[in-house]
C-alpha cells in the first residue's frame, strides 16, 4: 500500500454512442466457497471488523436471504421508482457486507477483494434511484457510512477535506460556527453522505447558483483506494478527481474528498401561488435570471400540490394553484414581493430555513417530490430532463400530446454558465413503449434526457461513454471488480 503523488489521466478516445443495456452480460456471482474463504479472511486480518451476511452464517448461500434483513438492506436504494429497474434489480442482493470504520479497514477489504476476484459495492447512505449502489453481481458491499471525519478547514480558503461517510447536514453544522455552508445538496440532504453525492449524485439545491457536480471547481480533489492485491492509497488533484465524479463507484474507492465551502447565508423559505401556468413560468424565468440572491427555485403545476406534505403553518392548497418554491437571501426579499406580485403571483408564506416544525421546503424539491407524489400515487414515475430555450413551446408541445398523464415540476439551474430550467415530470405508467415515445419526442422537441430507468452511467447521464472515466478504471480497477455491470465503456473497451 502506497502513497501516490497528485496525478491525471490523458484522454484516450472520443465519447461513444450506446444502445441500451440489460443485466445479461453481467458475470456470474461468485461462488459460496469463494464468499467464505473472503469472509475468513478478512476476520483473521482484522477480527473487529464488521461482516454482515445471513443471520444463519455470514457465508451461506444455502437458503435466500430475507428481503427484510440488514444485508438486503444494504444492497437496494430507491431504483424501485423505475417500473423498468424494479424487475432488473429487485432481489438483487450482495453475498457479504463490511461496515468499514477506518481508512485501514477499507484497504484491508479493498485487496481481499480483489484477491479473491470478488466484486465489490461502494455504499453510502442508499439514497440513490437509479440502482447506483445495487450489487448486480453478489459479492460484498462496503458501508462507508461510518467514515465522518471533517478532517480540515482552510479558515482562508474554506475549502475542506472530509471523509466519504460524512453526512451532508453533519458536515454543514460542523461548518457553521465557521461561517461557511456547503455548495450543494441533494433533496436527501439530511441523510445523503458526501461520498454518495459525489459518486451517485449530479446536483440539486444550490445548483441555481453552482451547477451541477461535475462542474469544474465543484471537487477539488479525492483521496482513493484502489482495488488491487496490494491497493493503493491515492491523492488526486481536479482534474484527475474528474473521472470518479458521477460514475456510481466503478472506478475508485473514493474515502475522503476536497470540497469548496460558500459563505452561509440565513435562507428563507418561501411560497409563491400563482393561478396562471405561464404567468409562473415567466415568474420562474425571470427569477432565475436576476441579481436576485437565490439558492433554489422549483415550480409544481397544480394537480401535484395537494399531495405535497407542505410545512405547518403554511396555507392549504387552492384548487388550480401552482406553487412556486424558493430560498432567498433576506436582502432578495426587498424586491420580491413587488416583483412576484407584477409576475401575478402572490406571496404565500415565508419561513426562516431550519426553524419551526415539518419538512424543510428542500424536500419539496427534487426527486422528493416524486417521492411524496409516489407515495399516493405509486403506478406513476418519473422523467428527468434539461429544457430546450424557450422552454414554453416544448411544454406546450409536450401538454397538447401527453395531458393528464404528465405532470410538470420545474427545477432552475445553471448549465453551461447559464440559467436554465430542468424538469422532473411526473408520468402516469403505461409501460415501456409509450415511455420510449415520450423520451423520443422530449428529444425532438430539443430536450436533454438523463434517463432513471437505466443501470449505467451513461445511460442515466448524456448518452456517451467517456473515455477518461474508463481509463480511470482501467488504472485504480484493473479487473474491473468495482460495481460491475454500471460502466458501459468498461465492457465495450
Amino acid at each position: 500500500m502506497t502513497q501516490e503523488p497528485t496525478s491525471q489521466l490523458p484522454q484516450t478516445r472520443s465519447p461513444q454512442k450506446y444502445a441500451p443495456m440489460t443485466t445479461a452480460h453481467l458475470p456470474p456471482r461468485p461462488a459460496a466457497a469463494v464468499i467464505a474463504a473472503l469472509a475468513a479472511e478478512l476476520q483473521a486480518l482484522d477480527p473487529q471488523l464488521e461482516l454482515i451476511g445471513p443471520a444463519c452464517d455470514p457465508c451461506s448461500q444455502a437458503a435466500p436471504v430475507p428481503l427484510n434483513t440488514e444485508l438486503a438492506r444494504l444492497s437496494r436504494d430507491y431504483f424501485d421508482y423505475s417500473p423498468l429497474l424494479l424487475p432488473l434489480l429487485r432481489g438483487r442482493l450482495a453475498d457479504l457486507a463490511v461496515r468499514a470504520r477506518s481508512l485501514e479497514q477499507v484497504l484491508l477489504v479493498a485487496g481481499a477483494c480483489a484477491r479473491h476476484r470478488v466484486p465489490l459495492t461502494l455504499r453510502g447512505a442508499g439514497t440513490g434511484n437509479y440502482g447506483q449502489c445495487v450489487p448486480l453481481c453478489g459479492g460484498l458491499v462496503l458501508d462507508l457510512s461510518q467514515l465522518r471525519q471533517l478532517r480540515q478547514l482552510d479558515p482562508d480558503t474554506g475549502v475542506v477535506e472530509v471523509e466519504a461517510g460524512c453526512g451532508l447536514a453533519a458536515l454543514d453544522r460542523q461548518l457553521a460556527p465557521h461561517g461557511r455552508a456547503i455548495r450543494l445538496a441533494p433533496s436527501s440532504y439530511r441523510t445523503a453522505t458526501v461520498g454518495g453525492f459525489i459518486a451517485g449524485g449530479s446536483g440539486g439545491i444550490g445548483s441555481l447558483r453552482w451547477g451541477f457536480l461535475r462542474d469544474p471547481g465543484n471537487l477539488l480533489g479525492l483521496e482513493l483506494v484502489t482495488l488491487e492485491p496490494e491497493p493503493q492509497l491515492l491523492r488526486l488533484d481536479a482534474a484527475a478527481s474528474a473521472p470518479i465524479n458521477h460514475a456510481y463507484g466503478t472506478n475508485g474507492i473514493i474515502t475522503a474528498l476536497r470540497l469548496p465551502t460558500v459563505e452561509a447565508v440565513a435562507w428563507r423559505q418561501l411560497l409563491v401561488g400563482f393561478n396562471d401556468w405561464s404567468a409562473a413560468l415567466v415568474a420562474a424565468q425571470t427569477l432565475m435570471a436576476s441579481a436576485l440572491e437565490l439558492n433554489a427555485l422549483a415550480l409544481l403545476e397544480a394537480d401535484l400540490v395537494p399531495a405535497m406534505p407542505w410545512p405547518p403553518g403554511s396555507p392549504a392548497p387552492l384548487a388550480g394553484q401552482h406553487r412556486l418554491l424558493l430560498l432567498a437571501s433576506a436582502a432578495a426579499l426587498e424586491v420580491l414581493p413587488a416583483l412576484l406580485r407584477a409576475k401575478g403571483g402572490e406571496l404565500l408564506w415565508a419561513w426562516p430555513e431550519g426553524q419551526g416544525k415539518g419538512l424543510p421546503l428542500s424536500e419539496f424539491t427534487w426527486n422528493h417530490v416524486t417521492l411524496h407524489w409516489r407515495g399516493q400515487h405509486p403506478d406513476w414515475t418519473y422523467l428527468q430532463l434539461l429544457l430546450p430555450q424557450p422552454e414554453a413551446p416544448c411544454l406546450e408541445a409536450l401538454r397538447r400530446r401527453w395531458g393528464p398523464d404528465l405532470l410538470w415540476h420545474l427545477e432552475a439551474v445553471r448549465s453551461g454558465g447559464m440559467a436554465r430550467l430542468a424538469a422532473l415530470p411526473l408520468l402516469r405508467w403505461q409501460g415501456p413503449e409509450l415511455l420510449d415515445e415520450l423520451i423520443d419526442h422530449c428529444r425532438q422537441l430539443g430536450a436533454v434526457i438523463f434517463n432513471p430507468h437505466a443501470i449505467t452511467v451513461e445511460e442515466g447521464g448524456l448518452g456517451v461513454v467517456d473515455a477518461d472515466q474508463v481509463a480511470a478504471k482501467a488504472a485504480y480497477d484493473p479487473a474491473g471488480l468495482l460495481n460491475p455491470g454500471k460502466l458501459r465503456g468498461w465492457l465495450e473497451r
